[in-house]
């Protein structure tokens, strides 16, 4: 998709005219910070058009940042930035908002670990949020769950653009470059460089303008509707935390070099020694043992501490130091019965496409042709065919197929799956058709 020049214009222009609805508007802006893009290129984004906020961490100053937004208007910009990496938790260590009439607030959630008094004041707004599914589990934690909400990722998604990140969107809608040269650090440490903060805030800064951008592509392409329904759907599912998976264990990487049983037994009960140690120090637990150390100790067994140390990930002086606690965990899977080794899971749903055709070649060709409708339909409509339907979806709609394929029982199967109605009509003639089997050729 191409650069459409009255998008980033109206943007340009609505940020100008926005901020006579901030409280500081008198001051001078911040210099770039509200420069109208031209020709030349996207203008770099380095201060918030207010200064960069200092983080509320007092009872008082979040009073303040309450009253300010329930005095403005118009949809909640929201962020959080999280740990990930460094520590053992997904919980929020900043949380930024920026709403017209209002400005932009950092609140620190590690003193207010409680934020209902806020959700309170800007939970009928809209919230905008960018890849919010990533970010709604840690703020619903802190008592943050949105009624109505506008995910910018997914609607870029939706809208047909090739690159949807934050920085990407809004070079190519807005005009203005933002540094993304702090997302993955270390949000949980104390004090929070400056430098950081002003690039928390700035991750809100845009954020209405490039929803008002979005918003106006889906309509043009016809599509709020279905972003709508997606939206919608995120509301009542995106605040639940991941799914606890029955053997976590199992997606060690580098696992898949690990034969035998008892081998496997060593990777389990290192992985649990490791994941206790990381929930007791709030660390990553990559930052605790890596993966590979894990696999490397799986495989060669060893029985001392010297053997153990010269394996690759076992250098550091803080993995030296748990080097009894390794031992253990291997000599406790050496000591199991044959009846408490590790056996391969049950599998859910189909089996890996790619053995569809020794096992079930009806089905094999069920799900190609499937996939043929999913792609041509998505290509149609400019969409990622990921988001008109998932490929488990598919997968599981193709191996299993209601006893009576017609339209009615295969849009029942899918709403099962939880597709939405926008891509049950999409799909629904040419996919039952692909599901309705040839006769056998004579």
């Amino acid at each position: 998709m191409t650069d459409e020049p009255p998008l980033r214009r109206r943007a340009a222009e609505s940020r100008t005219g926005n901020q006579a609805n901030h409280p500081s508007s008198a001051q001078p802006e911040p210099e770039d910070a509200g420069t109208e893009p031209t020709a030349d290129g996207p203008v770099p984004l380095i201060a918030p058009r207010e200064g960069t906020p200092q983080p509320v961490a007092t009872p008082r100053e979040l009073d303040e940042v309450l009253a300010r937004f329930a005095d403005g208007t118009g949809p909640v910009a929201l962020d959080a930035e999280r740990a990930s990496g460094y520590r053992y938790s997904q919980r929020a260590y900043l949380v930024q908002l920026r709403r017209a009439g209002a400005g932009t607030a950092l609140i620190d959630p590690l003193p207010l670990p409680d934020l209902t008094a806020l959700d309170k004041v800007i939970g009928e707004a809209e919230w905008v949020l960018h890849a919010a599914s990533q970010d709604l589990p840690c703020l619903a934690e802190l008592g943050l769950r949105p009624r109505r909400l506008f995910d910018t990722e997914l609607a870029a998604r939706l809208a047909g653009f090739e690159r949807v990140g934050l920085a990407a969107l809004t070079e190519q809608l807005l005009g203005f470059s933002l540094e993304k040269h702090h997302s993955a650090a270390d949000w949980s440490s104390r004090p929070l460089p400056e430098s950081w903060l002003t690039y928390a805030a700035l991750d809100v800064e845009m954020l209405t303008d490039l929803r008002d951008a979005l918003d106006e592509e889906l309509t043009r392409q016809g599509k709020s509707e279905w972003a709508a329904e997606e939206f919608a759907a995120l509301v009542r599912t995106g605040a639940r935390p991941p799914r606890v998976r029955a053997e976590p264990w199992r997606r060690t990487s580098g696992i898949h070099r690990v034969r035998g049983a008892r081998a496997q037994a060593r990777v389990r009960s290192l992985w649990y020694a490791r994941d206790q140690i990381a929930a007791r120090r709030d660390a990553a637990p990559g930052r605790v043992l890596p993966d590979s150390a894990i696999v490397a100790a799986a495989e060669l067994d060893p029985k001392d501490e010297k053997t153990l140390l010269t394996l690759p990930g076992f250098g550091g002086r803080s993995v030296r130091r748990l080097a009894r606690t390794w031992l253990a965990a291997l000599d406790d899977a050496r000591q199991l019965p044959d009846d408490a080794l590790p056996v391969a899971p049950a599998v859910e749903g189909p089996p890996p496409p790619h053995r569809w055709a020794e096992r079930d070649p009806v089905a094999a060709a069920r799900l190609a042709r499937c996939r043929e409708v999913v792609v041509r339909i998505a290509t149609e409509h400019n969409l990622p065919p990921e988001n008109l339907i998932t490929p488990d979806s598919v997968r599981r709609l193709a191996w299993v197929p209601p006893e009576e394929v017609d339209e009615e029982s295969v849009a029942e199967t899918l709403r099962g799956f939880n597709a939405r109605e926008w891509q049950i009509a999409l799909l629904l003639p040419d996919l039952t058709e692909a599901l309705t089997d040839p006769p056998p050729t004579p």
